[in-house]
């Protein structure tokens, strides 16, 4: 009876831990992903205790009104302005804030705003990226494209 006992635990043991093992897998950000509308790639690194973002590539490289590399023309900083969308950095330093989970701001091309944000790996190939304005949250789901 002993040795059922200590195999049924054994058994017990290793189905829990399975699990984990699949979360922490899925739980790493670092790549290289395409946003939900597929006009940006975004190069995700652990820097310091936290992750950072930064464009890697756009669908539209080029601004078709000026025929000059895109910039971040949204920022109400002129100076700001004026800088490349290649290289931008979206968020850095976001915080772990559990498993999967970091927590920070978010710098929105878009509207020129930062954001409170959360990014979360919701799986082996997504990420799921949120930006909040007061009680207000939006987000959408990146696809990874590279490591």
């Amino acid at each position: 009876m002993a040795c059922k006992t200590g195999f049924i635990v054994a058994l017990l043991a290793a189905l829990l831990a399975a699990p984990s093992a699949r979360a922490q897998g899925a739980g790493e950000p670092g790549g290289i992903w395409l946003t939900q509308a597929g006009d940006a790639r975004v190069r995700v690194t652990k820097c310091g205790g936290g992750i950072c973002g930064v464009i890697v590539g756009l669908k539209q490289p080029v601004d078709p009104a000026t025929g000059k590399p895109q910039v971040d023309d949204k920022n109400p900083n002129p100076a700001l302005a004026k800088r490349p969308m290649i290289g931008l950095p979206l968020f850095s330093g976001m915080h772990a804030a559990g498993p999967g989970k970091w927590s920070g701001q978010i710098y929105n091309a878009d509207d020129g705003s930062t954001y409170a944000s959360n990014v979360s790996v919701t799986g082996p190939d997504t990420l799921r990226v949120e930006g909040c304005m007061g009680a207000f949250c939006g987000g959408e789901t990146w696809t990874r494209v590279g490591h």
